[in-house]
């Protein structure tokens, strides 16, 4: 099927002990790309180390709000200098992860703001598209998106929004990225959602080693399921999976100028 999991964090220790046979699997399941997101800046290179070791892996580099008492100042130009070095690197498709946690009580709105709109000026300045991590903050990104107007847009990862959230996205050159949650019974409004999606708007992706699908529940994500979501999502979308991976393919290669 040629999918393509554009949101990974296969640079994690859970993945130390079986890495390899994991990537030489999911690619005989037909996942042929994956895309390793960075969350702060002391994992960055060992993103870049794994990618470089495999020309099907991509790196995006970000600082994840999630860390936020981890990251300063000096972490944002540390990101401008690792942006400028690999400037037109074919294996660097983004930058991300990054965003607005609005879950997390104890993070402070204010500062996730200022490294959030840090982030966007300089996917901005390299015309690079973004990979947002976006919880209970969907207002507020938006509305900071549309101040931005970027270029090539980007993926919302895990979404998890209403229709007329996703309605937004879209028309600000967004793809909305589905994964494992949307397998669950239990997400009722999110299925809802999701069923309404126009195939042009969505990727896959599997977030590994988080968000496991139902039928993996308990178990450490991996890009071998993507292929059993992908399959629970056209159900829900009521189309053939062949079209719902080809259409995610085709979305995720635009978007990244594959």
């Amino acid at each position: 099927m040629g999918l393509i999991d554009t949101h990974t964090h296969l640079d994690f220790p859970d993945f130390d002990v079986d890495r390899p046979a994991l990537l030489a699997n999911a690619r005989a399941l037909g996942v042929e790309r994956m895309v390793v997101l960075g969350v702060h800046q002391a994992n960055w290179q060992r993103v870049w180390d794994l990618v470089q070791g495999d020309g099907q892996l991509y790196a995006a580099l970000g600082l994840h709000p999630v860390y936020l008492d981890e990251h300063s100042p000096a972490h944002v130009q540390a990101l401008r200098d690792w942006l400028a070095r690999l400037a037109g690197h074919r294996q660097l498709c983004a930058v991300g992860e990054f965003g607005l946690d609005y879950f997390l009580e104890d993070l402070d709105r204010d500062r996730q703001q200022v490294l959030f709109e840090a982030q966007l000026a300089l996917a901005a300045e390299f015309e690079l598209p973004v990979l947002l991590h976006v919880r209970r903050s969907h207002a507020a990104v938006i509305a900071t998106l549309k101040r931005f107007k970027l270029k090539r847009g980007g993926i919302i990862h895990a979404f998890a929004g209403s229709y007329e959230e996703a309605r937004e996205y879209i028309k600000l050159g967004f793809k909305l990225g589905l994964g494992g949650a949307a397998t669950w019974p239990q997400a009722a409004k999110l299925r809802k959602t999701v069923a309404r999606l126009p195939l042009e708007a969505v990727v896959l992706e599997t977030d590994a080693p988080d968000m496991a699908p139902v039928m993996f529940a308990g178990q450490r994500n991996s890009p071998e399921h993507l292929p059993r979501i992908a399959q629970v999502l056209a159900e829900l979308m009521g189309v053939e999976v062949q079209a719902l991976g080809a259409a995610s393919t085709a979305n995720a290669c635009a978007l990244f100028n594959w």
